[in-house]
């Protein structure tokens, strides 16, 4: 579940006109985040890390760079701007990322608005290694695909990963698609990757993929239900997986074999899911990656490992 930040409530008006310095707004707004009782988990996990974040976009400082930016004196336009990002933060509940307009995933940015989900996927940072020992040479693959692409970031980060692929990246939300059109263009990718609209699997014809990845609605009904306010401000349809969350994982598990190639391999996030998916499926042999957050949240299949059809 996400984290919130523990506190009282936070005064309406405060006084920060002795605030000058980022460091001076970076505790500002650490301390009014901490008292407004904030959910986080769309880029960053507590106050401190939400707060810098806020600052350093408002100040145009790169946001790795916070121990460099502390002194900064900040101008009154970007006083205004801290100012502004902070009370809308608390004020609308809505993820920093929507409001910034920016996510960072795989030490990518990508922009985001309402339109899509946060991207926090574990399998950027497979990616970032070639997935290897799985995949072997980049060479290898030549055709790639994204399942439920959203912001089309995974999309984008599979097409740098792999020069020579080329990528389809399937959404069935045409704003969503919308949001990967124009990260694709940042990129300068949208001669290599190509936008599906599609309910998965179902308007991809014949084609056939040596990688498919795939993140898919994954929050069960019981998770759905209490949400922070801010998960709620993404869009449903990217984020419930029905009753037990597996609905669309065992969608992609069926369709899936046929759209591998030979030596095709299927990688899908399944959030908190792994001991459900293993009893509703004993005799599928999963191997379960290794990320950041465990060795339960991927799984990788090969071609031969999956089933015709469950």
């Amino acid at each position: 579940m996400p984290r919130k930040a523990s506190g009282a409530g936070t005064p309406k008006h405060e006084d920060t006109s002795g605030l000058t310095t980022l460091a001076d707004w970076l505790r500002h707004a650490e301390r009014r985040f901490g008292r407004a009782r904030l959910a986080y988990g769309h880029g960053t996990q507590n106050a401190f890390d939400e707060a810098a974040w806020l600052v350093l976009h408002a100040a145009r400082r790169p946001h790795d760079d916070l121990e460099g930016a502390l002194p900064l004196v900040l101008s009154a336009a970007q006083r205004r701007r801290v100012r502004s990002l902070v009370e809308a933060r608390i004020r609308s509940r809505k993820p920093l990322a929507h409001l910034l307009r920016e996510a960072w995933l795989g030490g990518h940015r990508f922009y985001v608005d309402e339109r899509v989900i946060v991207p926090r996927s574990h399998i950027a940072e497979l990616l970032a290694g070639g997935l290897a020992p799985w995949i072997g040479r980049p060479s290898r693959v030549r055709r790639a695909l994204d399942m439920c692409t959203g912001s089309g970031c995974l999309a984008i980060l599979l097409a740098l990963a792999y020069p020579r692929a080329r990528v389809d990246a399937v959404d069935v939300s045409r704003p969503a698609l919308a949001v990967a059109r124009r990260n694709l263009r940042d990129y300068r990718v949208q001669d290599r990757v190509r936008l599906v609209r599609s309910d998965l699997f179902d308007a991809l014809e014949d084609a056939r993929y040596d990688l498919i990845v795939a993140n898919p609605p994954y929050v069960d009904a019981r998770a759905m239900a209490a949400l922070p306010r801010e998960y709620r401000r993404e869009p449903r349809l990217a984020l419930a997986g029905g009753r037990d969350g597996l609905d669309f994982v065992h969608r992609i598990l069926a369709g899936a074999k046929r759209r591998l190639s030979e030596r095709g391999v299927l990688v899908v996030e399944i959030g908190a899911h792994r001991k459900a998916l293993e009893r509703a499926m004993p005799l599928t042999p999963f191997t379960w990656l290794e990320t950041a957050a465990g060795n339960d949240r991927v799984f990788l299949l090969d071609r031969d490992q999956l089933p015709t059809g469950h």
